[in-house]
């Protein structure tokens, strides 16, 4: 099964970079995505962060049962879950991107501590969320990634870890939610 592990950016945060991208210049927009074969934003609902790709033929039990022992080890340690906002942009081959920017040392730390929970490498980690694609064709990266150069939003706070599966369709991959685990320490007494 095609499993990844996710962290979802708040629904504000999601409201505000959906404003930005509904807000962008179309002449902008036409110029940087000249060139570029099927361009496509990628619907606001799918915007999340990749912790850990699990693979096409991962186990959901193990993966799961793995994840809630590692997210609970790490609230022992009581963390705070990581202070996070949207920032800036990128491009991979065939994919433009938003940063992501942790407020403070403390928060980089928390979010790389919820990476290794979820199986993936700390230290080659690139946190970002995928808002376009496109199958083919050179653009022009520096256009592209100014679409967004300036983009900075709300602060945000991480809640939960979700494991995924993902179907790859012809219209895009189709999401389906398959456990989630809190990243916060619920308070006692």
């Amino acid at each position: 099964m095609r499993l990844f592990t996710a962290l979802w950016p708040s629904e504000e945060a999601v409201r505000h970079l959906s404003a930005a991208v509904d807000r962008l210049d179309r002449k902008r927009l036409a110029a940087a995505t000249a060139g570029l074969r099927k361009f496509r934003f990628s619907a606001p609902e799918r915007w999340h962060l990749t912790l850990c790709f699990h693979g096409d033929d991962a186990d959901q039990d193990e993966v799961t049962e793995r994840l809630d022992r590692r997210v609970a080890r790490l609230l022992t340690a009581d963390p705070a879950p990581p202070r996070l906002r949207l920032s800036g942009s990128g491009t991979f081959r065939g994919v433009l991107w938003i940063g992501v920017e942790p407020e403070a040392t403390g928060d980089d730390r928390a979010l790389r501590a919820l990476v290794r929970a979820a199986g993936g490498d700390p230290h080659g980690y690139r946190a970002h969320l995928t808002i376009a694609r496109w199958a083919a064709g050179r653009g022009d990266r520096e256009l592209l990634t100014g679409l967004f150069a300036g983009y900075a939003g709300p602060w945000w706070e991480a809640r939960e870890l979700t494991v995924v599966h993902s179907d790859l369709r012809e219209s895009g991959p189709a999401h389906r939610t398959v456990h989630r685990v809190g990243v916060t320490r619920t308070s006692s007494g």
